[in-house]
């Protein structure tokens, strides 16, 4: 019974060997029906020996993905022919898929062939670029061969954070220059930056969107804001144009003289009173600008974008409510925001004369800035402040925000003396809840006094609501 019982074991234990042995033969794990890559490799050096082939590499950031496909399509689309391409994979490769395991045979867990997958990548374009997440080129270019790997390269937290490029070449003179070229032709389109220049940008955080589109880079629609659209007293005006508009302009002559062409603006006034309607403004105004707008809690990220300003340059760098990173140190809870604080003073600081950056900072709270930010020409060279709109800005903006319905001249004179004090963002709202109330009560479009009067009972019913709004209650609001 015993010797039965042995014999079972060995039985089942053979069985589920060979078994094991047909399944992976068979291409059941690691690959299905796919093809080794290894073969393909030799023949297409034949007669070079795959011992004799140069591997080169070069990683580039995963945020430049885009721009690197468009590079590659133009390139073998030129005169480079395509031999063969496909995707690869290789199970249980922890670190990534490299040339080397394209040529070297493995019994255990081979490289092999795949279907090559793409995703799809949002540059604020009519139609997304669709970019290949890992794939492998055999290729020719004026009678010598050479092979091209693209994968990912490099993790944090889960996510993938470069790009590699492997060019397998023979190891020749000819082999070499092909490799040099290949790369100069990668370096040239990620410095022109043909995906993202001139737009609106910020970094991604999260992986991907709710549209399932990922780049790293989310590229922002923003409003059009003319120069007539801004009611500002003429004095700040002409400020915010010298020192923006004209210097940008001036840029090239300052040049010659030797003179700086960055610069730091700061924005500062209450609440609502234009600010970021302004910075809509200069973006429209400098379109060959590339626009990069950085939330506090993005700070962090902070020289990533001061690396994607000097590589897009002439580049605005707009950081709104800048007090949250940059109070006063006094102020400064523990040594974490005081690092966040000193790594805007140092990218700010650290420029060099010739970059064509310009800062433009906002907030709502002035008094409470480090001194060595507000204080530092060469990081902020220009404060503009903005105020309440007087008399004539409130008229403006009662005619502005009141397009598409009409209103009587005594009505707008009325509502100009009853908002004295209030901000430009009070007097938006307040046209938009008289609209309200006007076709609430079934109007024809022609805004009456008693549907003004409404609008502010509402929104002077909480102290609080002014706060919001920006407004501070003015004698004018009694009647």
């Amino acid at each position: 019974m015993e010797y039965l019982g042995w014999l079972l074991v060995g039985l089942l234990l053979g069985g589920g060997i060979a078994f094991f042995a047909f399944r992976y033969k068979s291409g059941v794990f690691g690959g299905g029906e796919s093809e080794s890559v290894v073969p393909l490799l030799s023949k297409h050096f034949h007669p070079v020996a795959t011992t004799n082939v140069t591997i080169s590499e070069r990683k580039f950031p995963f945020r430049v993905r885009a721009d690197l496909q468009r590079a590659i399509d133009r390139l073998f689309s030129e005169e480079t022919k395509i031999l063969h391409f496909c995707g690869i994979r290789k199970d249980f490769a922890h670190e990534g898929v490299s040339l080397t395991d394209c040529l070297v045979t493995s019994s255990h867990y081979p490289t092999v062939s795949v279907p090559p997958e793409y995703e799809e990548l949002d540059v604020g374009d009519a139609t997304p670029v669709r970019v290949l997440k890992i794939g492998l080129w055999l290729l020719e270019k004026r009678g010598v061969r050479f092979s091209v790997l693209l994968s990912p390269a490099g993790r944090r937290y889960e996510q993938v954070t470069g790009i590699q490029f492997q060019v397998g070449t023979p190891n020749s003179p000819e082999g070499t220059q092909i490799s040099n070229d290949f790369f100069n032709h990668l370096e040239k389109a990620v410095l022109n930056a043909e995906s993202y220049r001139g737009k609106v940008l910020s970094l991604e955080q999260a992986p991907h969107s709710y549209t399932g589109e990922s780049s790293g880079i989310t590229v922002h629609k923003i409003r059009t804001v003319c120069r007539d659209q801004l009611v500002l007293p003429e004095s700040t005006l002409k400020l915010l144009e010298r020192n923006v508009i004209q210097f940008v302009k001036q840029r090239e002559r300052l040049t010659n003289f030797k003179q700086e062409t960055k610069k730091g603006i700061l924005l500062c006034g209450p609440p609502g009173t234009g600010k970021t309607h302004t910075i809509h403004y200069l973006i429209n105004a400098l379109k060959d600008h590339t626009t990069l707008l950085i939330s506090a809690e993005q700070v962090g990220l902070l020289s990533e974008y001061m690396t994607l300003a000097r590589l897009l340059q002439p580049s605005i760098v707009v950081i709104e409510d800048v007090d949250l990173i940059a109070r006063d140190r006094a102020n400064l809870n523990g040594p974490c925001a005081e690092a966040m604080l000193n790594k805007l003073l140092n990218e700010m600081d650290g420029l060099k004369p010739d970059a064509d950056i310009l800062f433009i900072l906002t907030t709502n709270r002035p008094e409470t800035l480090e001194a060595a930010l507000a204080s530092r020409p060469g990081r902020v060279d220009q404060a503009i402040e903005y105020p309440l709109p007087d008399e004539t800005g409130r008229h403006k903006l009662i005619r502005l925000y009141s397009q598409g319905v009409r209103l009587a001249d005594e009505v707008v004179t009325e509502m100009v003396r009853r908002t004295e004090g209030v901000s430009p963002a009070f007097i938006k709202e307040l046209m938009r809840r008289s609209v309200q109330f006007h076709v609430e009560r079934d109007g024809t479009g022609d805004i009456s006094m008693d549907d003004v009067t409404s609008a502010l009972d509402e929104m002077l019913a909480c102290g609080l609501n002014l706060k919001l709004l920006g407004a501070k209650l003015p004698i004018g609001f009694n009647g």
